[in-house]
């Protein structure tokens, strides 16, 4: 007798096995964005491939502390277009 009784046996283990592997995933995940840090953030493009700078400009722009006109003179300073 081999032990096929019962499938609660099978679930089991089915469900078992997906949760470690699930944490396994994770795992990894977490550790490349860990061992990653924040330096690679700019290189990806997240932000918008922004500054600080014009990320707080355009923060003070969408909240009306300052025109359309200011935005855009402000933020071509920062570019260095305004040189």
């Amino acid at each position: 007798m081999w032990g096929y009784g019962s499938g609660w046996g099978w679930l089991g283990m089915g469900v078992g096995m997906t949760l470690f592997w699930a944490l396994v995933i994770l795992g990894v995940i977490f550790l490349a964005r860990y061992l990653g840090g924040a330096r690679d953030r700019r290189d990806f493009g997240i932000n918008g491939g922004r500054s600080d700078a014009e990320r707080i400009l355009a923060n003070r722009f969408a909240r009306g502390e300052i025109d359309e006109e200011e935005y855009r003179k402000r933020r071509e300073l920062i570019r260095g277009g305004g040189r």
